[in-house]
């Protein structure tokens, strides 16, 4: 079985998901935040849709991470690179836990996991698929460096009225001596 590898960043320790995750992920899944994903979320589509994505790890070769603080242990979200059948693309989403608001801890995950696929996956490109309306979703694709991609092909039964694409870039190689390490 392949699992999510651990990324260390600054404040926050990226890792597989462990079952003690599922109770405060079904807590986002299952509430009015998760509206913008297409929930609220029964108990049974909350474990599908982790379960899912904690699956790809084997499948696909990525799929999401547990986000937790590196001095607590708290978890205070999940984000990953997914790709479920219905997408033309891997998209690159994320999912914050009440009380973790304000912190930047998304943003942090998702940079950690976009250099991952930079490195690792050797993908030039992810895109986020964000419904409209979700601004906070929005204001961490344009952080991020994601630019709206009207040409982006949407996920099956979606149009343009369900769904906003953002392009992330891999950096282009500056041809350093790190690019030879």
């Amino acid at each position: 079985m392949t699992t999510a590898p651990t990324i260390s960043t600054a404040r926050l320790k990226l890792r597989h998901h462990v079952m003690s995750d599922f109770a405060p992920l079904h807590d986002v899944l299952g509430s009015d935040r998760a509206r913008y994903m297409g929930g609220p979320f029964s108990l049974k589509d909350s474990w599908q849709t982790v379960a899912a994505e904690v699956g790809s790890w084997s499948l696909l070769g990525h799929g999401s991470w547990a986000i937790e603080r590196a001095d607590d242990g708290a978890l205070v979200g999940q984000v990953g690179i997914n790709k479920p059948a219905h997408y033309p693309e891997a998209e690159i989403g994320w999912t914050l836990c009440s009380g973790f608001e304000g912190n930047g801890y998304i943003t942090e995950a998702a940079a950690a996991a976009l250099l991952w696929a930079w490195s690792e996956m050797g993908a030039s490109s992810l895109v986020s698929y964000i419904t409209p309306g979700n601004s906070r979703s929005v204001s961490v694709a344009e952080r991020l460096g994601g630019k709206p991609d009207l040409a982006a092909p949407l996920p099956l039964g979606e149009t343009s009225e369900d769904t906003i694409v953002y392009r992330h870039f891999a950096p282009p190689c500056d041809g350093g001596m790190e690019a030879y390490a």
